[in-house]
């Protein structure tokens, strides 16, 4: 560092990365300013500056040799456990100054020699006593993991079978394939006689110990209570999501148009995801794709790019911190805020490259086979290939990374809202708002979405109205991956009967809710239906 590099780093001021001091008065006070760095992503402390003022005050030769010694004496002494820092002399005018720097410690939590730990606030520091944010710093350095936690007083009982079936499924599809459990036979098999057929002499609770879903204590870790927990939020109550769609672009607005019950939020990763996506699929816009009204649509924000954002915020965000994901929906953007700050140093410019250094790691390599990502850095990449205007805060004072993804300045967009609104005034007796606030009871399908045989010429036939009730409604997002019919009815509450089958399943198929994975042979044995991204 030349002098000219440490005059105008000087005049830029203290930051949380760079701290002045005139001399070397107090070493319990500098130890502190060390373990602070440490603690957070390095920094540099300068010698030979006046923090009050930004005044150079240069070290005599002797004075520079005395510093750089006891900056030495200090980092050994007075942080504890002690580091090494990188001292250098910068020759200037009346002397020279001494620079500092300090790595971003690799074993954290770093304390002073009485006990406390410090991290630096602005450009000042603070005292650390909360145990999450100890946990998030030795998370950081790799000495805690806290997905492989355990759940306190949690039993193989409190996880749901359906989903660890799934999940196994997924995992050792080959194998399972290989020896002809497949389709209903998979589906009508139970938990055990799935994991024999894996691993031979394995019941559910041994395969899960071996899988390290199960501790050698015998608890549940948190991992497992993320990914198949019949009642996660019993266990882990932070470990949900808030939903609101704002009427204007005001957080402090006081008018939703739509918001999720934190009952319905309730649940493992998998229901969280497919109910975030639920939320984001009926209050973003549809885009017209097509020249003719009715071609179908798509929603204003690709779907691709929600499902990468709402994963990511899901598997990678800080297990620590005692807060929930929160989505919004703002008349001009979409927020996602992911509890916890970007891990391991990672910064957003190594984002948007897709580069990837999860946080959970054990999570992160098992959730793969329920969620729908690759694991290969690739996701964040995707996202952003559909030309969004996307942006990533990293923010350290409230300790969350936030993606807001603009809704403004699509020329689809626009079109979009000009043709529904013409179109709204030959419709007659429906509502025109984009929004529709009894969302909870009633679905609204329009002539882009569905239109029957007949009486095409009445108006009236241009808007059909479903009323679902909730109970479908929860089909309709259990059906977010493909699901079988003896599945779907399982899901339901009700008996495998063609009745059932009619009501819960291809009355939802025939208004455009479901569609079938196989429409070309309607009573395939392998038939399965998934939400209809229209």
């Amino acid at each position: 560092m030349s002098e000219t590099d440490i005059i105008r780093q000087i005049k830029l001021g203290e930051t949380s990365k760079v701290q002045f001091k005139e001399r070397l008065l107090d070493n319990y006070d500098i130890g502190c300013e060390l373990v602070a760095f440490s603690n957070a992503h390095g920094g540099m402390l300068i010698v030979g500056v006046k923090d009050k003022t930004g005044n150079v005050n240069p070290l005599s030769y002797q004075e520079a040799q005395e510093t750089t010694s006891l900056l030495g004496n200090i980092a050994s002494e007075n942080v504890v456990p002690s580091i090494l820092v990188d001292v250098k002399t910068v020759p200037v005018d009346g002397g020279s100054i001494v620079v500092a720097h300090i790595k971003e410690g690799v074993n954290k939590p770093y304390h002073d020699n009485r006990g406390i730990v410090w991290v630096k606030n602005g450009a000042d520091k603070r005292k650390v006593f909360d145990n999450a944010e100890l946990a998030e710093m030795m998370t950081d350095c790799g000495s805690f993991s806290p997905d492989e936690a355990g759940v306190r007083d949690a039993t193989i009982k409190d996880l749901d079978e359906n989903t660890i079936k799934t999940f196994l499924g997924n995992k050792f599809e080959k194998a399972l394939a290989m020896k002809g459990l497949v389709g209903d036979t998979f589906r009508e098999a139970s938990l055990d006689a799935v994991c024999s057929t894996i691993v031979s002499g394995h019941n559910g609770e041994k395969l899960l110990r071996n899988l390290r879903f199960i501790r050698p204590d015998g608890k549940i870790t948190v991992a497992a209570m993320l990914l198949f927990g019949k009642y996660t939020q019993r266990w882990l109550p932070v470990m949900t999501a808030k939903c609101i769609c704002f009427v204007g672009n005001n957080l402090g607005g006081t008018q939703f148009r739509d918001k999720v019950n934190e009952a319905d939020i309730e649940g493992n990763l998998l229901h969280q995801f497919e109910t975030i996506m639920d939320f984001f699929t009926r209050n973003l816009h549809n885009i017209q794709v097509g020249e003719e009204f009715n071609s179908k649509g798509v929603l204003e924000i690709p779907y691709t790019s929600l499902v990468e954002f709402t994963v990511n915020a899901l598997v990678h965000r800080s297990l620590n911190a005692k807060a929930p994901i929160r989505i919004f929906i703002f008349d001009d953007r979409v927020e996602i805020h992911s509890p916890g700050t970007l891990p391991n140093g990672l910064t957003v410019d190594d984002i948007v490259v897709g580069t990837s250094m999860p946080r959970n790691m054990f999570l992160f390599t098992n959730a793969i086979h329920l969620l729908p990502y690759t694991g290969a850095g690739s996701g964040m990449l995707r996202a952003l290939s559909e030309n969004l205007k996307v942006s990533f805060t990293n923010n350290d004072r409230s300790n969350e990374f936030v993606i807001t993804i603009n809704r403004q300045g699509s020329s689809q967009s626009k079109d979009y809202l000009d043709t529904r609104l013409r179109h709204s005034d030959t419709e007659a007796g429906t509502n025109s708002d984009t929004f529709n606030t009894d969302s909870d009871t009633e679905l609204r399908y329009s002539d882009t979405n569905w239109r029957t045989n007949s009486d095409n010429s009445n108006a009236n036939s241009d808007t059909k109205r479903l009323k679902i009730t909730n109970k479908q409604r929860d089909i309709i997002n259990f059906c977010s991956v493909p699901r079988s019919s003896k599945e779907i009815l399982e899901r339901a509450g009700v008996t495998y009967h063609s009745k059932n089958i009619q009501t819960y399943i291809m009355s939802l198929v025939e208004a455009g809710y479901l569609e079938m994975t196989n429409p070309e042979h309607p009573t395939a044995s392998n038939q399965k239906y998934r939400r209809s991204k229209i």
